[in-house]
């Protein structure tokens, strides 16, 4: 596909091509930056008039038993589990990822000091989603047992970080920063032969590749719902728990709604059987309710279709920016190989962040990421070949032009 024409066509026989209509994309804007904050399904705002106007205002308190409120994190978690590998009773959407972090590594390390008391290490990776990295701090600092953080790197790769002292491995599935993407069945198993358990940050990787968390026998899992599942900015997040762990998934959060009868006003905590010991405290219904309007639309896709339009829009954004953008300062960090790719590319720029701000301006909106990097996120649900070709010939311009450089593109908003 050299030609825009050649992307037209590629577009008018794309078998996901009727999902975009599902979304409320503005007129002018290329959105390539799904990754961050997903767009806004058309049927949201209708969703949430419901819950506002019926059930929170008509309905009121009675709501949580007439509109199923008391159920919704479980149903909707079931729901979320068939996009990720899960079974039913798995997965509770709930919290905050990084609160859900720090429940599944304190549940982790208990079943460990249970198990195996002499491990005393925790493995992530150097290049971590932040939060990962200072919820593991933060728990360290909290149980002041011994632990110890071990990061992996380009100096120390997984497989040498990985030995009979470590208790968890702590990993995004794929690479907040450079969309690298883990064989999460090897990973887990090569975890498991040195009697480690896992947790997987899915929040780059739910509704964007395929994930089987039962099929790699995976334990912990923890994802966000804003992203790549267009569930709102901020919406809750979710947490899975293989079943062979949920009855020694020890709560740190032993909140009211974690309790097996929270409505009895017991005075002692009795953590609930199954999915709800996973929840803490009362749900905030209305974002959680508008996170099934993008489940539905993610739902009617076939990942397997949904995988293959990623690797082949993110082909194509690889092949135009090298092609057309030559002589810039431009460096791919995202892997080429496809087992090995997450849905966005990153290209490293030395004045990125300019740049972006430029080609936000112009309406194709991407992100920014520390150090020099520019973010492209590439949702198959409401992307097109024609959006990749026009956004990157966007991109030359600005490049070539050395629009950029104006000084308004080098100030720095509290959110980059």
């Amino acid at each position: 596909m050299h030609t825009r024409e050649a992307c037209l066509t590629a577009d008018r026989h794309d078998p996901l091509a009727a999902l975009k209509h599902h979304f409320d994309l503005p007129a002018g804007v290329i959105y390539l930056d799904g990754n961050s904050l997903g767009v806004l399904p058309k049927t949201a705002r209708a969703r949430s008039a419901e819950v506002i106007d019926q059930e929170w205002g008509t309905g009121l308190i009675r709501s949580w038993n007439t509109a199923g409120w008391f159920d919704l994190p479980a149903r909707l978690g079931d729901k979320l589990g068939r996009l990720i590998g899960a079974n039913g009773g798995e997965v509770v959407v709930t919290d905050t990822t990084s609160l859900n972090l720090f429940k599944s590594l304190a549940a982790a390390l208990r079943i460990q000091q249970q198990d195996h008391p002499e491990r005393r290490v925790i493995v992530s990776e150097r290049d971590n989603f932040p939060t990962d990295l200072y919820m593991i701090q933060g728990m360290i600092d909290l149980l002041q047992q011994g632990y110890q953080l071990r990061l992996i790197d380009d100096q120390t790769p997984l497989e040498q970080a990985l030995d009979d002292d470590v208790a968890v491995l702590l990993l995004s599935h794929v690479n907040y920063r450079t969309g690298y993407l883990y064989d999460m069945v090897a990973t887990t198993a090569l975890a498991h032969r040195h009697g480690i358990l896992t947790i997987w940050d899915l929040a780059h990787a739910a509704g964007a590749v395929p994930v089987d968390l039962n099929g790699a026998e995976a334990d912990f899992a923890v994802g966000c719902t804003y992203k790549y599942l267009n569930g709102g900015p901020g919406s809750p997040a979710f947490i899975w728990v293989a079943a062979r762990h949920q009855d020694r998934f020890w709560q740190p959060l032993s909140g009211w709604w974690g309790h097996q009868h929270p409505f009895a006003m017991a005075t002692d905590y009795q953590p609930a059987s199954g999915i709800r010991r996973f929840l803490c405290g009362t749900q905030p219904i209305v974002s959680m309710s508008l996170i099934e309007c993008g489940l539905d639309v993610a739902l009617e896709a076939d990942m397997a279709t949904l995988r293959a339009k990623s690797l082949a829009l993110t082909d194509l954004f690889i092949e135009l920016v090298e092609q057309r953008c030559q002589g810039h300062p431009l460096t791919l960090v995202t892997p080429r190989e496809h087992a090995r790719r997450g849905s966005h590319v990153s290209f490293s720029h030395p004045q990125g962040f300019a740049v972006m701000q430029a080609l936000i301006a112009r309406g194709v909106i991407g992100d920014y990421r520390e150090p020099e990097v520019l973010r492209f996120g590439v949702t198959p649900l409401y992307l097109g070949y024609a959006d990749i070709w026009d956004a990157v010939d966007t991109l030359k311009d600005i490049l070539d032009s050395g629009s950029w450089d104006r000084p308004e593109f080098h100030q720095r908003p509290s959110v980059t």
